[in-house]
């Protein structure tokens, strides 16, 4: 007869919890470059595409960080959207101090079809998830990341202040 082994008890580490966060990711990647892949577009420039899709016409500089882009390099993309034909640079209606990004007819229907199969190969593999785990998930998702990145503006924050200090104490010592 076959002896039950106790339950091992969860590990509710923070280095746990980052390790599992970190395993998943890197298992959900596959499925969304490979539907990335299949629009032939970059990553950059498909989640430039879906923002304005989303969002609508938008500055440039406002653009940027809504996809993790520096200044330089969404104005690289954009330039590179402009090019393909798939975005307009148009001048802001009601101030021309401000130049918009349009998505074009063509590229419209470029992110339209590859969101609607970027989304279709993300829902494959969230099916396995109810709809109240994934309401759970998205909500501890948010308050972990609020909570990170809250604690790095702070440790930034703290770290400036030391770094002046210690040049403050320099200064004063060598004088």
């Amino acid at each position: 007869m076959k002896q039950k082994r106790p339950a091992k008890k969860q590990d509710s580490a923070g280095v746990h919890l980052w390790l599992v966060f970190m395993k998943a990711f890197q298992a959900l990647l596959p499925h969304a470059a490979g539907s990335i892949k299949r629009t032939e577009l970059g990553d950059s420039d498909f989640r430039v595409l879906e923002v304005l899709l989303h969002k609508g016409p938008l500055p440039v500089n406002t653009i940027g960080p809504k996809v993790w882009l520096t200044p330089g390099s969404i104005s690289v993309a954009v330039d590179r959207l402009v090019r393909k034909g798939l975005v307009s640079r148009n001048d802001h209606p009601d101030d021309r101090r401000v130049r918009r990004v349009e998505l074009t007819p063509k590229g419209r229907a470029l992110i339209t079809r590859g969101f609607g199969e970027h989304a279709a190969a993300m829902e494959d593999v969230a099916g396995v998830l109810s709809k109240n785990e994934r309401l759970t998930l998205l909500r501890l998702l948010k308050k972990l990341g609020k909570h990170a990145a809250r604690n790095s503006q702070v440790n930034r924050f703290r770290k400036l202040r030391a770094s002046r200090r210690r040049r403050n104490n320099s200064r004063i010592r060598h004088r």
